[in-house]
């Protein structure tokens, strides 16, 4: 049985109900990461033993299941988008600005399929707009090449403020301390490519260099949308 189907026990002294054991976990979450969270620390910001919470959350990875339906109602826009272009740019760029307000959410994207209400409604809202659009395996395919690639750009967007964090440096201030040793490899003559790339191109911020990503994947998702059946 998931902890979806699980009854609630009955409430008893000191009022708690996965709302707001969920609601304290995810405030920690927020604080520290997903390190921060345990069944103890959580009982502790609830005021509550610890083995209370076992009644209504067998495990951490069960809390963990409960915190991502959670952030997932974040995720699902007000109206569906009638374009099936336009539906899925949505739901990409609500996940990316959840996970950036939810950074361990990133560390939990992924893996097997959120199975709760939420995430639930969430896949429903990837796959609905491509219903009938093509045969039902291309249309998975699509749905999934999208998410692989919202995943990893969030990802990295969030790998690269946690080292920024970490280390102190902003990303400016990373590439001033770093720019005398690429500068001496590239002048070896051995990476042709990425000299081109370090000299000549142009640095973008994070959210333009998703959406642009994101579109790109769009339009190869479209080609194979159009494609007439062999």
């Amino acid at each position: 049985m998931t902890v979806w189907d699980r009854p609630e026990p009955p409430t008893r002294p000191v009022p708690l109900d996965r709302e707001r054991i969920v609601a304290a976990a995810i405030a920690l979450a927020d604080e520290g990461g997903l390190e921060a969270v345990s069944l103890r620390k959580v009982a502790a910001r609830l005021n509550a033993g610890p083995m209370r919470l076992y009644g209504y959350i067998s495990t951490k990875e069960e809390l963990f299941d409960l915190m991502v339906d959670e952030v997932h109602a974040e995720i699902l826009p007000e109206e569906q988008p009638g374009d099936w272009r336009e539906a899925l740019r949505v739901l990409a760029h609500r996940t990316r600005r959840t996970a950036l307000r939810h950074e361990w959410l990133a560390d939990l994207l992924g893996g097997r399929p959120a199975l709760g209400p939420n995430g639930l409604a969430v896949t429903e809202a990837k796959l609905a707009p491509l219903d009938g659009l093509a045969g039902l395996d291309t249309v998975m395919r699509a749905a999934e090449t999208v998410s692989a690639y919202v995943t990893g750009a969030i990802r990295r967007e969030i790998a690269n403020l946690r080292a920024q964090r970490a280390t102190g440096l902003s990303k400016r201030d990373w590439q001033r301390a770093s720019g005398p040793h690429v500068t001496r490899m590239l002048a070896t003559g051995r990476f042709p490519a990425l000299a081109k790339a370090v000299y000549d191109g142009t640095d973008v911020d994070a959210e333009t260099s998703f959406a642009t990503g994101l579109d790109w994947v769009l339009d190869a998702v479209a080609a194979k949308l159009t494609r007439p059946p062999a």
